[in-house]
């Protein structure tokens, strides 16, 4: 340990966390250590969150759930398919897991083409400059860096307080590795992954109900977050609202009972299931870091570590990026771009920042949910309500019209300032391909772009995209915003 803290460091830049923020850093730099911790019930390999457990698996499972909806278009469009069609759980998985595992290993040789150093280890500090790392069998190795990035991300968090919460219940770290099917399913949370995870699993045919205490998708435009809702409940998934679990136990015949509590009326209630999944929000992997031996400062609140903004610490020469940070979005596109540019301004002289507004996303519920910018309650709420206005329209994509298909629920907004030459705030889609839509939307919101800009694009017709170039009508003229379609 002397010569380390006395002599020549390892490496010039040491990268704790093997998810998108880590790999990005380390492909884009000189070395990386890379951290990929392993839950009990899953063996990860590189990619993290995203790759194993998060937006690849969740997009496949997504999608497998869209083909059974197709399927059942089918004979509207001439094709004779015998109704029902079952769906393989174990098929599914099998080929969403070797896509996984493929991906794995792709990054794998990423980081041996680009000469970076890899070590399968379980990092924690020692001082400011060096990292003790633990294998798998047990080694302890020690590495000291000049610049150490933490990019280690995080993990669902299991409600401790409840009782057999952890025993029987599962998290989205364990539902992709499933090997047989869930069966009946109570997910418990209102955040994006309980929806789109509830979403996928009604898709495939499996009887799904979402425990909601309180509002869903938290953050986002709360209009839309109701739209979802109202289209996952009329496409079978159940819902039980202002609802708080207190107890789960194991029947003898293996089925799970679960109690809870009317959070009104304070009534108990039961149900039975086969699988209770627990989607109630992240913490962040920082607890067996050691970071108070490297003087790296936490929020006393979530231990989400504190960066300026360059994602540095409170020590000159750590930074920290992606889902391990305080108020950054827990998004892998920001923690790859934040990534690169950091390692940039460390070793290619670049002066560039991660620049956090008007990041897209999109909730992969069975009828998408795509945002840039502003909710309609964030522009108000910054710019009040006399200087905002709203464009909206219900539509119906073509696609749904031939099989009858229930286009209630999709609907396009954009929220504007009211001034000339009303800036566009935010943008708000949601139905069919919605990430496709808003990624070519948030590159005009990006530069800045205004209401009439917008209204001045030509649509490319017939699809869902032109109806953004289309809102003609303001919520405040009270008129009827429906949309016939092509």
């Amino acid at each position: 340990l002397e010569d380390h803290l006395t002599g020549q460091r390892d490496y010039d830049l040491l990268v704790i966390g093997g998810g998108s923020g880590g790999l990005a850093c380390a492909k884009e730099g000189m070395y990386s250590v890379s951290f990929v911790a392993r839950p009990q019930s899953t063996r990860w390999g590189l990619g993290g969150t995203c790759v194993n457990v998060g937006c690849i698996p969740k997009k496949l499972m997504h999608q497998a759930a869209l083909l059974g909806g197709l399927i059942q278009d089918a004979p509207h469009y001439g094709w004779e398919v015998a109704q029902p069609v079952p769906h393989d759980w174990r098929k599914m998985a099998e080929a969403v897991q070797n896509h996984v595992k493929s991906l794995n290993w792709g990054h794998r040789v990423q980081l041996q083409d680009r000469k970076v150093k890899y070590f399968n280890i379980k990092a924690s500090f020692v001082d400011e400059h060096t990292v003790c790392g633990v294998a798998k069998g047990g080694k302890e190795i020690l590495l000291s860096a000049d610049h150490i990035i933490i990019a280690t991300g995080g993990r669902p968090r299991y409600p401790m307080h409840i009782e057999g919460a952890l025993e029987y219940g599962i998290t989205s770290d364990d539902i992709f590795w499933l090997k047989e099917s869930p069966g009946k399913t109570l997910v418990v949370g209102a955040s994006y992954v309980a929806l789109e995870c509830a979403g996928f699993l009604t898709g495939i045919g499996l009887d799904t109900t979402v425990m909601i205490r309180s509002i869903p998708l938290r953050g986002f435009d709360q209009q839309m977050s109701s739209m979802v809702i109202e289209h996952m409940a009329s496409h079978g998934t159940q819902f039980l609202r202002g609802c708080a679990p207190s107890r789960v136990r194991r029947l003898p015949d293996g089925h799970l009972q679960v109690t809870w509590e009317d959070c009104t009326t304070g009534k108990e209630d039961t149900g039975t299931f086969d699988t209770v999944l627990w989607a109630i929000g992240r913490v962040p992997d920082t607890r067996s870091l050691n970071l108070e031996k490297a003087g790296v400062d936490t929020s006393p609140d979530t231990q989400k570590i504190l960066v300026d903004s360059r994602e540095g610490t409170s020590v000159p020469h750590i930074y920290a990026i992606g889902d391990v940070v305080e108020g950054r979005p827990e998004l892998t596109p920001t923690a790859i771009m934040a990534g690169r540019l950091l390692v940039q301004r460390l070793f290619g002289g670049s002066s560039d920042l991660m620049d956090y507004d008007n990041v897209p996303t999109t909730v992969f519920t069975p009828l998408e949910y795509g945002c840039v910018g502003l909710s309609e309650e964030e522009a108000v709420a910054r710019h009040g309500q006399e200087h905002v206005e709203v464009y909206h329209a219900h539509y119906k994509p073509l696609e749904f019209t031939v099989a009858g298909r229930d286009a209630s629920q999709c609907y396009v907004k954009m929220v504007c300032l009211r001034e000339p030459p009303q800036l566009v705030l935010g943008l708000h889609f949601l139905g069919p391909n919605a990430g496709e839509v808003t990624q070519g939307f948030a590159l005009g919101i990006k530069c800045g772009a205004s209401y009439a800009q917008v209204m001045r694009t030509v649509g490319i017709h017939p699809t869902c995209s032109e109806e953004v170039v289309k809102l003609r009508i303001s919520k405040r003229s009270g008129l009827d915003p429906t949309v016939t379609g092509c």
